[in-house]
């Protein structure tokens, strides 16, 4: 039989059994042959051209044979057949043959006579599983030898894929926006497993920045777990973080791993780090400095490489003076600071943020849209976005949610963006008066087209009531409208 081919197994599992006493033979087969197919030899040699033309699971052998012992043969089985397993029957017990037939031949078990039918089957059986036991082993060590290769490229690509995405190359921007330089430090202090501090106004994309960092650092193979620090009841933080045991408080009905262990080996985001009381920033700076914590209920220390980032829309150092933050967590925190500026500071950035969130509000809902109407677009821009990217985003999702047509018009958007306060404008109202060129009858028509076009906008394109407004007849708001090319298709 060629062993190199991959043999069909047969039903039952194949014993080979050689003793030179014939009896002793018939006594094993007949104890076997229920559950395995045996076959029988009265020496070494004859055991050897069995096992060349049968597959062969299991070898029993008796110790003393002329010629050859079992241990001899079983050592060669063992250098020619090793999936084999492997047992000697022997009436004898010297510790130096059992020793040596451990140590030389790979015995699995050494057997004594007289034997017991009940054991020796029980044994055999054993042995049977053993073996089945190797055998998958070894096609699922083969199988992994062959996917790995495959599976590394798999994991590379989904890492540079998140890294694509996620990283400081996916964060939008224009070309001139104060975020350039945001993106510009986060992608200095990457590779460095510094801690950073990313302040600003709720809203602003910390939690992009500081996945940015993670996704150009060197752990970006490596998890990334974020947490609110603000949102978690104090109580509840410190298990949150750390995980606890069973019974460590009422309701810990078992084990739990905390973020820290589970951001093991990647980075862990703490937002919101400002909400925390000052007992819980004790116990965070010990993790910090040490590398390591307790569980609750736990009295063993658990060892975590971790790089925290943390974030807050605090002035922490006002904090610090006031005695509400520890002044070592927060340098501890703070080794390299990073300020993301609110939505209002950026305007050049609307553009290209309402485009992409569009498309992801487009996948959450299910729906495709064109885009926006160019007096949607001016609307937004002009917006003043109190509540940051968040706000926007918020915005966008309502108007996709309401939308009909293929188009996101100005009569979609929430009063609070078309009716912006006084106080959120008059800066940009002015900055737009400074940029009038012309003489004075250029300068009253451009602000002419500003005034109609900003009164449709809050009348959501109704004609008849921004002629009201304007003491225009619904013909001359027309004819302004046709000269200003304001003309809206569709309008009342």
């Amino acid at each position: 039989m060629n062993r190199n081919a991959l043999p069909i197994s047969p039903k039952l599992p194949v014993v080979l059994v050689i003793d030179d006493e014939v009896r002793s033979q018939e006594a094993l087969r007949r104890t076997l042959e229920e559950d395995f197919e045996v076959y029988c030899a009265s020496s070494a040699e004859e055991g050897r051209e069995i096992m060349q033309r049968e597959w062969v699971q299991i070898v029993l052998c008796d110790q003393r044979m002329p010629g050859v012992t079992g241990v001899e043969f079983l050592r060669e089985v063992r250098n020619r057949w090793p999936d084999a397993v492997r047992i000697v029957l022997s009436g004898y017990t010297e510790a130096e043959d059992i020793i040596t037939g451990v140590n030389d031949a790979g015995i699995w078990q050494y057997l004594l006579k007289p034997w017991q039918p009940e054991q020796m089957l029980l044994t055999l059986k054993r042995a049977a599983e053993l073996w089945r036991l190797q055998q998958d082993n070894q096609r699922l060590t083969l199988e992994l030898r062959t996917a790995l290769p495959e599976l590394r490229t798999r994991v590379a690509g989904k890492v540079d894929q998140a890294r694509e995405s996620f990283g400081i190359a996916g964060l939008t921007r224009a070309k001139d926006s104060p975020l350039n330089a945001v993106c510009n430090l986060a992608a200095r202090v990457a590779p460095y497993d510094l801690s950073v501090m990313i302040t600003g106004e709720s809203g602003t994309g910390k939690e992009m920045i500081a996945r940015a960092i993670h996704y150009e650092s060197r752990r970006s193979s490596k998890p990334f777990i974020a947490t609110n620090c603000g949102a978690v009841p104090d109580t509840l933080l410190e298990a949150e973080l750390f995980g606890h045991r069973r019974g460590a408080f009422t309701g810990a009905v078992e084990d739990r791993i905390g973020l820290f262990q589970q951001a093991d080996g990647g980075t862990l985001f703490l937002d919101e780090i400002g909400e925390t009381s000052a007992a819980f920033q004790v116990k965070l700076l010990r993790v910090l400095q040490e590398g390591e914590f307790r569980s609750l209920g736990s009295s063993r220390p658990v060892t975590v490489d971790v790089r925290v980032i943390a974030a807050t829309n605090r002035d922490l150092e006002e904090e610090v003076r006031a005695g509400r933050f520890r002044e070592d967590l927060y340098y501890r925190l703070a080794t390299f600071p990073v300020h993301v500026p609110p939505l209002r500071d950026r305007p050049m950035d609307v553009p290209l943020l309402v485009q992409r969130l569009l498309d992801s509000a487009c996948r959450t809902l299910g729906r495709k849209l064109e885009g926006f109407t160019g007096e949607a677009l001016a609307c937004l821009a002009a917006y003043r976005w109190p509540g940051n990217v968040r706000e926007l985003r918020n915005e966008i999702l309502r108007m996709v949610a309401l939308s009909d047509g293929p188009r996101l018009g100005a009569d979609l958007l929430s009063s609070r963006v078309l009716r912006a306060p006084v106080g959120e404008t008059q800066a940009a109202e002015l900055a737009w008066l400074g940029s009038l060129s012309g003489g004075l009858k250029e300068r009253m028509e451009q602000l002419e087209a500003q005034v109609l076009k900003e009164s449709l906008i809050r009348h959501r394109w109704n004609k008849t009531r921004a002629a009201q407004e304007l003491g225009l007849s619904r013909v001359g708001l027309r004819a302004k409208l046709v000269r200003y090319g304001l003309e809206k298709k569709g309008a009342r």
